[in-house]
């Protein structure tokens, strides 16, 4: 009851309930709020507080960057979720409106950030997508591979500009896109913001995942394991929070020798093999259930699709590092 009371409290302010309306939108910064609000950023931050504490918003950093949310799957999330007919006065809608008007350019301002970054990366990207097949045969192959595999709650490991969430998404119940750099992780909030299915940006690394283990129905990792120095060890990490059965795709490229993509993208890894891949599926936990090359320019696309085995005798083991795997009995 207690609990109950102090949501009700945090809620009885006419500036917080503005922040719940802008927050049942989209997942925005202090800042960003305080623009919307026309509100200074402290003022502002002591409203956020209040409702933190009562467990009405939660808070997530990317890098300098605090991002603002409503908790979905909680008591909090129920009763936030019918806030649109709530018994708002003429006066209190007209404000939800005004600042409804106020976001859209907080989405502009986004879509023109990202906008920005490609325009500055736009000449090392187009390097690199010259030497293999076209993207749009890569994302065809990829949603023909997943076709009739219940894709469920989707991870997508490095998502990058989140191409791979916005591809999938049609099919996905609920998806947590993640990635590093809090850079890429605005230009894809910037691109998913319209999106149906729920999507959690999260900043992580794939070498320690903020995920429970066997709580993920299937996981994308595309165009990401070449940066990785221990690939093992990242396949070893997406098999901990994979449930058993689900399905784990990895887009990568074959072995290469081009040694300029080193420098060019900081590529620690040039290519693998379906040997190594199996390898590691295995040491995982996983099964590989099918390969696929796409041939095409001078590097060569694959595609490895792998299947938690059953989980039922299975516990978690440490490696030499002390990182955590989870093997099939």
């Amino acid at each position: 009851m207690a609990d109950l009371i102090d949501i009700f409290r945090a809620l009885a302010d006419p500036t917080r309930l503005r922040i719940i309306a802008l927050l049942r939108e989209m997942e925005l910064a202090i800042g960003e709020l305080a623009v919307v609000l026309d509100q200074s950023q402290p003022r502002v931050s002591r409203h956020v507080r209040i409702l933190v504490e009562a467990g009405v918003v939660e808070k997530r950093r990317e890098g300098s960057w605090v991002f603002l949310r409503i908790p979905a799957e909680t008591p909090v999330g129920a009763i936030i979720g019918g806030a649109g007919e709530w018994p708002f006065s003429p006066r209190e809608a007209l404000v939800i409106a005004y600042d409804a008007e106020r976001l859209a350019a907080v989405r502009e301002e986004r879509a023109a950030a990202a906008e920005r970054y490609f325009a500055e990366h736009a000449a090392e990207w187009d390097a690199i997508r010259s030497r293999h097949v076209a993207e749009s045969d890569v994302e065809a192959a990829m949603l023909a591979m997943m076709h009739n595999r219940r894709l469920g709650h989707l991870l997508d490991i490095g998502t990058g500009t989140g191409r791979m969430a916005e591809i999938f998404a049609p099919t996905a119940r609920r998806i947590t896109a993640l990635d590093r750099s809090p850079e890429m992780l605005r230009i894809a909030r910037a691109k998913l913001s319209g999106q149906a299915v729920p999507i959690d940006l999260v900043q992580g690394d794939f070498l320690n995942l903020p995920v429970a283990d066997a709580s993920i129905d299937s996981i994308v990792i595309h165009q990401a394991l070449h940066f990785a120095h221990e690939p093992d060890r990242v396949i070893a990490e997406a098999g901990r929070v994979l449930r058993g059965g689900g399905h784990l795709l990895i887009v990568d490229f074959a072995p290469h020798e081009d040694e300029e993509m080193r420098a060019l993208a900081a590529h620690a890894r040039l290519g693998f093999s379906d040997a190594q891949i199996r390898g590691w599926f295995a040491s995982a936990g996983l099964l590989l259930e099918a390969a696929q090359a796409l041939e095409g320019g001078a590097l060569a696309v694959k595609l490895w699709l792998g299947r938690r085995r059953s989980d039922e005798n299975q516990s978690p083991v440490a490696d030499g590092d002390g990182q955590r795997k989870r093997l099939a009995a």
